[in-house]
């Protein structure tokens, strides 16, 4: 006789649980989001200086971590999906990834690149957030395919843990990169 499929201990039907439950299993990883945004924030004005010397770099900063964080989610969701259907075929997968971001921030870079130094007239900007942008991007899926894979390597339910975590990674590797690529650039 066919056994049932059995669930995973981590997965749960969010319709029959109660708030209270709910909550108790997002909120540690929302709480860790909240505690990584206060570190970036305290990591962003240590680049202080560069803002100050270019204020229009500013400009960038929200779509520069917006776009990283739109193509990790994108990712993130397929592959969490496809852990939940079958498991396997990680390494295929990030290999694919990888490609993905390549490409994806090769595009957003060029144009993003070629919009930031027409509308400010400075190649330097341009070549600053282009190049910022194609490193973001690129990383981004690699990124958001490694974490669900290690939070479901460790029993852990990659559909709570991923986001939230991933997402902090991301936007501090995002504007650790844009700074130094700045500074590279500009400085």
């Amino acid at each position: 006789m066919l056994k049932p499929k059995q669930a995973a201990p981590y997965e749960e039907d969010d319709l029959k649980e109660p708030v209270g439950h709910l909550v108790e299993h997002r909120l540690p990883w929302l709480i860790l989001g909240l505690l990584g945004g206060l570190v970036t924030s305290v990591i962003v004005s240590e680049f202080e200086q560069i803002l100050a010397a270019d204020v229009r770099l500013a400009f960038f900063i929200p779509i520069i971590v917006y776009m990283s964080d739109a193509v990790g989610t994108q990712t993130e969701t397929i592959f969490v999906r496809h852990l939940k259907q079958t498991g396997k075929g990680f390494w295929r997968y990030l290999a694919k990834e990888t490609l993905l971001g390549l490409s994806v921030g090769l595009i957003f870079g060029i144009i993003i690149g070629s919009f930031a130094a027409y509308w400010l007239s400075s190649a330097a900007i341009g070549l600053t957030v282009g190049l910022a942008m194609f490193i973001n991007v690129a990383l981004a899926p690699i990124l958001a395919t490694c974490v669900p894979e290690l939070l479901y390597k460790e029993h852990t339910d990659p559909a709570l843990g991923a986001g939230p975590l991933a997402t902090i990674i991301q936007d501090l590797i995002s504007l650790l990169i844009y700074f130094f690529v700045a500074s590279l650039i500009i400085f």
